[in-house]
């Protein structure tokens, strides 16, 4: 039977093919990548199966550990400096050994304390995962792999005039407008969202929260568990401010109303001059 490869940066589901006083040697094909002691769970054996990160050590060795990567090769994610030389920063990665970003991968140079975001790939020349500050190059709109309506992983990449440029599946870029927004979004901010249309030149508008009817049963329940929190009464209607209602319901004023005249036809709340109520059931 051919073994799969084991993927550098990424989690792979490896047997245990013998035990060395200081740790555990995992089954790769080869000589064996080392799981240390320090992290491999009680009880460990021969022959077991375990999932594991394998990168490499300051050695240039493979190594597999239980710890939790913050991000695996070809993922983007906002992540802080801990230390920072001539040669390149080095980022917190929840790793024994920090990951390092060359210089040359550096938009405007990296001080200790800063978060960037970056994306993990695997350097060429080392075989080792490093990450690059260089997104734009890594990101394309030529050939795309979602159509409208599509939901999608978002990530806030930069401000722009129209409101936010985002990462979709970290493969893409799209614009989430400003009267789209409805609350407090930051650089890095991990979202969920669909295509809304794409536009000549494969230019992408996306907007947060589930598509079409989807969204609206899924908030119809939440306005209803809201009202019978609140004794079947809330003091919100469409002439509330759309800031008023996001804060309270995590929802657009567009998809309040749509989610209130749904409930309102199947009877199941009534507006009022100040709100909106809670019909009780007959059943």
């Amino acid at each position: 039977m051919i073994m799969e490869p084991v993927q550098v940066g990424k989690y792979n589901t490896l047997k245990v093919s013998r035990k060395v006083d200081f740790g555990y040697y995992l089954d790769n094909g080869e000589d064996g990548i080392l799981l240390p002691t320090r992290f491999a769970p009680k009880g460990l054996k021969t022959g077991d199966e375990i999932t594991v990160f394998v990168y490499h050590d300051s050695d240039n060795r493979l190594i597999a550990t239980t710890q939790k990567a913050k991000a695996c090769v070809g993922d983007i994610v906002k992540m802080k400096a801990v230390a920072v030389t001539r040669q390149g920063a080095f980022l917190d990665w929840g790793l024994m050994k920090d990951l390092f970003v060359p210089a040359s991968k550096q938009l405007g140079g990296m001080r200790v304390g800063g978060e960037y975001l970056v994306k993990l790939y695997i350097d060429e020349m080392t075989g080792r995962v490093a990450a690059t500050e260089k997104l734009e190059q890594q990101l394309s709109n030529d050939q795309l792999t979602v159509k409208e309506m599509d939901q999608v992983d978002l990530l806030v990449y930069r401000k722009s005039e129209l409101g936010f440029v985002v990462i979709i599946n970290n493969l893409h870029t799209g614009i989430i407008h400003q009267n789209e927004i409805f609350g407090d979004i930051q650089i890095g901010d991990q979202l969920k969202g669909f295509i809304k249309k794409i536009l000549a030149g494969n230019k992408i508008d996306v907007v947060l929260g589930k598509p079409g009817f989807q969204k609206v049963e899924d908030e119809a329940g939440k306005v209803l568990r809201l009202l019978e929190e609140n004794n079947g009464y809330l003091p919100y209607n469409d002439k509330s401010a759309p800031e008023d209602i996001y804060d309270f319901f995590g929802m657009s004023k567009k998809t309040f109303k749509m989610t209130t005249g749904n409930l309102y036809k199947q009877r199941k709340l009534e507006f009022t001059q100040t709100g909106i109520r809670l019909i009780e059931s007959n059943d």
